[in-house]
C-alpha cells in the first residue's frame, strides 16, 4: 500500500521516473500475491490502484535502494539483522517517523481492526508518504 500512496506523490509532484519504488515483506508468505482485497478496496476508494504483488526482501536490497523504510519495529529489527555493514543500516528507517500531524508508533496491521483499521492504516501512510517525499526531496 506503501508504494501506491508514494507513487501518486510522485506523479503529482512530475516525479515518478526519478525514482525506484518496490515493496516487500520480511516473512514471504504471501509470494506473488495482490494486496489482500479489503486493502485493494479501501485503497480504490481514496484513488489507489494496487496491483504490486508481494515479494520477500532479500540481502540484494540494500544495493538496488537507498532508502528502506519498514512498517513496525518486528520489519525493523528483521531487515537490521540482515545488513552488513553500518552504511545498510543507516538506509533502514521507521514509516512513522515521517508522519507530519498523525502520531504513531508504527503502522499497525489492519486486518484485525475492521474496515477502520484499513482506513486507519491508510490515513498514516498518506500522512508519512507525504514527509518521506519532503525528506527524500531534500536530500536528493
Amino acid at each position: 500500500m506503501a508504494e501506491g500512496v508514494f507513487l501518486s506523490i510522485l506523479e503529482r509532484e512530475g516525479q515518478s521516473s526519478d525514482f525506484n519504488i518496490d515493496s516487500a515483506g520480511t516473512l514471504g508468505v504471501h509470494i506473488g500475491e495482490l494486496a489482500d482485497r479489503r486493502m485493494r478496496f479501501f485503497a480504490e476508494k481514496r484513488g489507489y490502484t494496487l496491483t504490486h504483488r508481494s515479494r520477500k526482501f532479500t540481502r540484494a536490497d540494500f544495493s538496488k535502494f537507498d532508502w528502506i523504510i519498514v512498517m513496525d519495529d518486528r520489519n525493523y529489527d528483521d531487515v537490521k539483522s540482515m545488513a552488513m555493514t553500518g552504511e545498510e543500516v543507516s538506509k533502514i528507517h521507521r514509516m512513522v517517523d515521517f508522519c507530519q500531524k498523525l502520531e504513531a508508533t508504527y503502522v499497525p496491521d489492519p486486518y484485525f481492526g475492521g474496515d477502520q483499521g484499513f482506513e486507519n492504516v491508510i490515513d498514516l501512510l498518506e500522512d508519512a508518504c507525504e514527509g518521506l517525499f519532503s525528506e527524500v526531496r531534500g536530500k536528493k
